[in-house]
């Protein structure tokens, strides 16, 4: 696959609805974006985008863990915006299949799915990725979301991918629901 631009943003919340955070939440995304190679045309296989999502699941994550150390890491989630010479079955194969391995490798943690996202969109597009805690879909205080795009891309035959992880849930959550295993432990 060929990649155009990369690019990571790190957003660190200190200060929430006028409070204080006793420690700052950081949220990080990575985003590729890459040559789309069936732009223009249907394709019966799309095994060179399967194929590629590992790879590029390996590379988002190596970025997103130059900011955030494996072990910081509490939820995450992926998105994908495919340019409108593409089809949204372009990002379900990179996504889905092969993508989360390296990342759960990388982090050496996420029993629970890497939440996704996906839409076609040209330049300019945002796309919300949104945030599950690692090893538990239910942790209520983990629902959560990043915005990320780029102002030129994806072009036509372009796709965009983003990984994103956090070192925490939402900033003083106090709605009820799950919690981490060490939360409903202490």
């Amino acid at each position: 696959m060929e990649i155009r631009r990369q690019l990571t943003i790190e957003d660190e919340i200190i200060i929430e609805g006028g409070r204080s955070l006793a420690r700052p939440i950081r949220k990080v995304a990575a985003i590729v974006v890459i040559t789309n190679p069936f732009a223009g045309r249907f394709v019966d296989d799309l095994t060179d985008l399967v194929d590629a999502g590992e790879a590029l699941g390996k590379v988002l994550a190596e970025r997103v863990l130059k900011v955030i150390r494996p072990e910081e890491v509490d939820s995450y989630g992926k998105a994908c915006i495919v340019g409108e010479q593409g089809e949204l079955e372009h990002s379900a194969a990179l996504m889905h299949p092969t993508f989360g391995a390296p990342i759960r490798k990388a982090i050496g943690a996420g029993k629970a799915i890497i939440p996704s996202t996906k839409k076609i969109g040209g330049p300019g597009t945002r796309i919300d990725i949104p945030f599950f805690y690692k090893d538990e879909i239910y942790v209520m205080s983990h629902l959560d979301a990043m915005e990320v795009g780029l102002c030129d891309a994806p072009k036509a035959d372009e796709i965009l991918l983003a990984l994103a992880m956090t070192t925490g849930g939402r900033p003083h959550p106090r709605i009820p629901g799950g919690k981490k295993k060490e939360e409903v432990t202490a």
